[in-house]
C-alpha cells in the first residue's frame, strides 16, 4: 500500500525520514507521463519550419529592391573590355611613336645635316614656345571658364554664346589681316564658323532662360564636394605633359618619312586621349552626383575617380570615339532637314539620314554617362536605357532642346580662339610662315583643354535630367522640368523646336 502512495504524500515522506523521494519519478516514470510528453516534443518541428516558409513567402516583394539595387550600384565588372582593349593598345603604340620621334628629333640636332638641324633649330626657336604657352594659357582659361559658369551661371551662358561668335569672328580676321595662302584660308574657316555661331546663337535665344534654370540647380550639389574637381586637376596636369612630349614629337616627324601623315596620325591620336580624359573627369562626377541623387549619400571622389579609370574606362573608350560623331552627323542631317526646297529626292534623303541618325543616336548618346557611372552598364546598353528613361517620362523634346552640351563645345572654341589670337599675333612678329600651322594647333590645344575642365557642368545637368527621369518624385528635385513639361504639352511653350522632320513629310 505504501508504493501505491504518491511520492509527494505526506505521510510517505514521514515514514521514510524526512526525504523526499524524487528518483522513483526518474528512473521509472508512470506510464502517463510519456504519452503526455511524446507529442510535446515533436510537436514543435513541423511547427518551426511552417513559421519560416509563410514568413518568406508572403512579404518578399518589396526587400530585393533595395539589395539589388545596392549590388548594381557597386558592379565591379569592367564595362566595354574590346574597346578598353584597343585604347590601351592605341596608347602603348603612341607612347611608342611618341617616344622614337622625339628620339628621331634628338638625332636630328645630333647628327644630321647642316640644312636639317637649321631646320630643326628653326621649329624649336619659333614654333615650341608658343605652344607650350598656348599649353598653359588654355589650362589657365578652362579654370576660369569653370569657375565663372558656376559662380554666375545665367550670366555666362549669355556671354559664352556671344563671345564665342566675337572671338572666332576676331580670329579670322587677324589671320587674313597676314595675306598669305595659308592664313588666309584658316582665316575663312574662322569667319565661316562665326557666321554659323551666330545665326545659332539667335535661332536658341529662347531656349536660354530654361538652360539657365536647369544648370543653376544642377549645380547646387557641388558646393557639398569640396574635393569634385580633383580628377580635373589630374586630367588637365596629366595632358599638359603629355601635350609637352606630343609637340616634340610632331616637330621629330619633320626628320621622319611621310611627316603630314604622321602628324595627322598624331593630331587624331591626341584627339581620342584627351576625349578620354574629358570623360573620364564627366563618369567621376557623373557617380559622385547620380549617387546623392539617389541614395541621398555623399560619396568620396577619390573611389569615384578610381572606377572611371579602371571599371568604367572601356565605356569612356568608346563612347569617346562614336558620341562627337554620331552627335556631329545627327546636327548636320538636322540642319539639312531646316532647309526646304522643290527637290524632293534631295530632301527624302536628308529625311532618311535623320531618321538613321536618330536610331543610331538611341544606341550611343552623351546622357549615357549617367548610367554607365552609377550602374556599371555598358555604354549601348545604357544609351538605350536612358533614352527609355526620357520616352516614358516624355522628356524628349526637353533633352533634345538642352544647350548645356553647346555651351561647354562654345567655351572651348573661346579658348581655342583666344589661343589663335595670341600665338598668331605672336609668330607673325618672330616668323611668319608659321603662323597658319601654329594657329591651327593652339587652337586644337586650347580646346581641347577647356572641355576637359568643362566636363564637370555638363556632368551634373546630366546627372539632373536622367536621375528626374528615373524617379520624378524624388525630394531633391523641384518642379522646373514638371512646369516645362505642363507648358510643352499644353502648347503654351514658345521654343522653337529643335527639327526632326521636315513639314512636307509631317503632313503625309
Amino acid at each position: 500500500m505504501m508504493q501505491t502512495l504518491n511520492p509527494t504524500n505526506p505521510l510517505r515522506i514521514v515514514i521514510n525520514g524526512g526525504r523526499r523521494v524524487t528518483a522513483p519519478r526518474i528512473a521509472t516514470p508512470p506510464p502517463s507521463q510519456p504519452s503526455r510528453q511524446a507529442p510535446r516534443i515533436p510537436t514543435p518541428p513541423p511547427s518551426q519550419p511552417s513559421r519560416p516558409r509563410s514568413i518568406s513567402t508572403s512579404p518578399p516583394a518589396p526587400t530585393p529592391t533595395p539589395q539589388a539595387s545596392r549590388t548594381t550600384l557597386n558592379s565591379k565588372k569592367y564595362t566595354n573590355k574590346i574597346s578598353l582593349f584597343l585604347f590601351v593598345l592605341h596608347m602603348i603604340l603612341a607612347i611608342g611613336l611618341v617616344g622614337f620621334l622625339v628620339f628621331k628629333g634628338i638625332q636630328g640636332l645630333i647628327l644630321a645635316s647642316e640644312s636639317i638641324k637649321r631646320k630643326e633649330k628653326r621649329v624649336l626657336k619659333y614654333l615650341l614656345p608658343q605652344v607650350e604657352a598656348a599649353s598653359l594659357l588654355s589650362i589657365s582659361l578652362s579654370f576660369s571658364w569653370q569657375k565663372a559658369v558656376r559662380v554666375w551661371p545665367k550670366f555666362m551662358v549669355h556671354f559664352i554664346l556671344w563671345s564665342s561668335f566675337f572671338l572666332s569672328l576676331s580670329a579670322g580676321i587677324l589671320l587674313i589681316c597676314f595675306q598669305k595662302p595659308a592664313t588666309d584660308g584658316v582665316g575663312v574657316c574662322f569667319i565661316a564658323f562665326a557666321i554659323g555661331n551666330g545665326l545659332y546663337a539667335c535661332w536658341v535665344s529662347q531656349r536660354i532662360g530654361f538652360c539657365c534654370k536647369v544648370l543653376i540647380m544642377s549645380l547646387q550639389p557641388v558646393s557639398k564636394f569640396s574635393d569634385l574637381n580633383q580628377p580635373t586637376y589630374w586630367m588637365l596636369g596629366t595632358g599638359f605633359l603629355w601635350m609637352s612630349f606630343w609637340i616634340l614629337a610632331v616637330i621629330g616627324a619633320l626628320n621622319f618619312y611621310f611627316p603630314p601623315l604622321i602628324i595627322i596620325a598624331l593630331v587624331l591620336s591626341l584627339a581620342w586621349t584627351t576625349e578620354v580624359m574629358r570623360n573620364v573627369v564627366n563618369l567621376t562626377v557623373c557617380r559622385v552626383i547620380s549617387l546623392y541623387y539617389i541614395l541621398g549619400m555623399q560619396s568620396r571622389t577619390q573611389f569615384c575617380f578610381q572606377r572611371a579609370l579602371t571599371q568604367n574606362l572601356g565605356s569612356a573608350c568608346l563612347g569617346s570615339l562614336f558620341v562627337p560623331t554620331i552627335e556631329a552627323l545627327r546636327i548636320v542631317a538636322r540642319g539639312l532637314n531646316l532647309l526646304e526646297g522643290e527637290d524632293e529626292f534631295m530632301f527624302s534623303c536628308a529625311h532618311c539620314c535623320l531618321r538613321i541618325m536618330e536610331s543610331i543616336f538611341r544606341c550611343g548618346n552623351g546622357w549615357a554617362y549617367v548610367q554607365i557611372a552609377a550602374y556599371g552598364k555598358g555604354f549601348v546598353q545604357a544609351s538605350q536605357d536612358t533614352w527609355a528613361l526620357f520616352e516614358r517620362q516624355e522628356m524628349e523634346p526637353i533633352v533634345d532642346s538642352d544647350i548645356t552640351s553647346s555651351i561647354c563645345f562654345l567655351t572651348g572654341v573661346c579658348s581655342g580662339c583666344i589661343c589663335v589670337i595670341v600665338t598668331a599675333a605672336w609668330t607673325a612678329k618672330v616668323h611668319q610662315p608659321f603662323t597658319a600651322t601654329i594657329s591651327l594647333l593652339t587652337f586644337i590645344i586650347g580646346y581641347l583643354m577647356t572641355r576637359i575642365a568643362m566636363a564637370l557642368p555638363q556632368a551634373c545637368v546630366s546627372c539632373y535630367y536622367v536621375c528626374y527621369a528615373e524617379n520624378p518624385d524624388n525630394r531633391l528635385f523641384d518642379s522646373t522640368i514638371k512646369d516645362r513639361l505642363s507648358l510643352m504639352k499644353a502648347g503654351r511653350d514658345v521654343v522653337v523646336p529643335t527639327p526632326r522632320v521636315p513639314h512636307r513629310f509631317r503632313e503625309t
